[in-house]
């Protein structure tokens, strides 16, 4: 607000503060020096603020050259901005398709990888589970050998007792039959 618009805002408020006179709703009592300073004041700041506007009339040309260079100067970082902003937006673009490319790949090299990693596993179990088997049957054939031998001997040795268990038995009858022998002759 000017110094001018504050002078008739206070001459306003100066004339809205003064008493009617008595018995007029329309006429005010006024002191005239409070009045008339204000409007004093008032005159010597018209001058200086019309020479203001006045200045600012004939520099009006410059001042709109220079708000209209400035607001081109504006327009044109502006438009070099938009134009850097799209540059980059097409940038992170090719940068986000290359950055999904390369994950596809790794994700399909990492697949290719377990794929094979679960075949070779899988091939040293089978070759593990063969492995296992031969020498399982193996075994299974020695032991074979093994009890067929031992029950040849068991047999040879069962038929060895058995023929000394005989001549056991039979040397025992001949001495029983011997024993009895005597017994008699002696009770005779």
């Amino acid at each position: 607000m000017s110094r001018i618009e504050q002078l008739i805002t206070e001459i306003e408020e100066y004339i809205d503060s003064c008493k009617f006179q008595p018995l007029s709703t329309t006429k005010i009592i006024v002191n005239k020096e409070e009045l008339d300073e204000l409007l004093v004041e008032l005159r010597l700041r018209i001058p200086d603020e019309i020479k203001q506007y006045q200045k600012i009339i004939s520099n009006q040309e410059a001042i709109l050259s220079d708000a209209r260079s400035k607001a081109d100067a504006m327009l044109d970082e502006a438009t070099a901005q938009t134009s850097e902003m799209v540059n980059e937006h097409e940038i992170m673009q090719r940068a986000y398709a290359h950055a999904n490319e390369v994950i596809e790949q790794a994700q399909a090299q990492a697949q290719a990888i377990i794929d094979n990693a679960v075949n070779d596993a899988n091939n040293i179990r089978q070759g593990s589970i063969q492995y296992t088997d031969e020498m399982l049957k193996s075994l299974q054939t020695i032991i074979t050998h093994s009890m067929e031998g031992a029950q040849g001997r068991f047999d040879a040795f069962m038929n060895s007792m058995k023929s000394s268990y005989d001549i056991v038995s039979s040397n025992r009858q001949e001495l029983s039959g011997s024993i009895v022998v005597e017994a008699t002759e002696e009770e005779a």
